[in-house]
């Protein structure tokens, strides 16, 4: 639930406490910016975890550096700022690693995780939905760090090409070219349909339908049934690992044979959602008959049909923050 932001007047009287020494005071003004900013966070380092580490970062420097806040530009905004080179710093730091990929030859997003819909405030923005989206998220993850920012500074949180050049201490010609190359290479990916899709059901009742027969046709281990549902051009793809699967034949190859070996009846689903679309939970039997988190399925729609299927499998500490348990009986 969204926490109201304190009126001027309340937030003078915080920000002269905080600067004081007092961090409850400092907590109060954070608590109401905590959610836009790990999702900010989220956005440019495309994992949750990462994006909780760069959100404690930013809560841990903005309490180092309160006393040189200047109250005459917004607080949100410096907060922002903050967040933003904490991020930069980190995929700096990720460019750095030796099993780092070239970005532009990455298949996939090597960083790419579910942001569960349970951690989004209810009350944002359309515009907002949409860029925490897989669609949007996973080609954040192949840009350069600069370009990454710019575009989420810029087309997400409306910033002006004067602000984010002050923020990242550069031109406003080499923002605006910064830009335009993202939005670029954004609509490459999105002509080639090499990640996942954008998410645009029919109506919220035919994607709950659509929902209930994915999982009734995988209960039923009927693979042809799934099949049905998915668009022909529908593309699978399992981050970090570069598997792209491309058309309905290679989806249904894979079902036949790879999760559990085929035997599709060792893996429950439950339904979930993350990135503002719907999503599956995947738990599998173990040898004793229980059933052990396992994996999360991300799915965009097009129309009445599945465009697209996202996997993630290994992140069992996904399930709390999805609010799901982590074995089943």
């Amino acid at each position: 639930m969204a926490i109201d932001a304190p009126s001027p007047v309340e937030e003078r009287a915080l920000l002269a406490a905080a600067c004081a020494g007092d961090e409850q005071a400092f907590e109060r003004l954070l608590e109401p910016h905590r959610r836009a900013l790990r999702v900010h966070c989220y956005r440019l380092l495309g994992t949750l975890h990462d994006g909780e580490d760069a959100l404690q970062e930013t809560s841990l420097r903005a309490w180092r550096s309160l006393d040189r806040f200047e109250p005459r530009s917004p607080f949100r905004a410096w907060l922002y700022r903050i967040a933003t080179n904490v991020c930069l710093t980190a995929i700096e730091r990720r460019a750095r690693a030796p099993e780092a990929l070239d970005p532009d030859e990455a298949e996939v997003a090597s960083y790419l995780q579910p942001y569960p819909d349970r951690l989004l405030d209810t009350d944002l923005a359309v515009e907002e939905r949409e860029s925490v989206g897989l669609a949007f998220v996973s080609v954040m993850q192949l840009l350069p760090a600069r370009q990454r920012a710019v575009l989420v500074l810029r087309e997400v949180l409306g910033w002006s090409a004067k602000e984010v050049a002050d923020q990242l201490g550069d031109s406003v010609a080499s923002v605006n070219s910064a830009l335009q190359r993202a939005r670029e290479r954004l609509e490459r990916e999105r002509a080639a349909g090499r990640l996942a899709r954008d998410h645009a059901p029919a109506s919220p009742e035919s994607e709950a339908r659509l929902m209930q027969m994915f999982v009734a046709a995988w209960e039923a281990v009927d693979v042809d049934a799934i099949v049905a549902l998915l668009a022909e051009d529908a593309v699978m793809t399992m981050p970090p690992e570069p598997m792209r699967l491309a058309g309905t034949q290679a989806i249904a190859e894979f079902l036949r044979t790879v999760p559990a070996e085929g035997a599709l009846e060792r893996i429950r689903l439950l339904p979930t959602r993350a990135n503002g679309q719907p999503a599956l939970a995947a738990y599998l039997e173990d040898d004793g008959g229980s059933f052990e988190a396992y994996g999360v399925m991300v799915f965009a729609h097009s129309g009445d049909e599945v465009a697209s299927v996202t996997g993630f499998a290994g992140y069992p500490e996904l399930f709390p923050e999805l609010g799901l348990p982590l074995a089943l009986d």
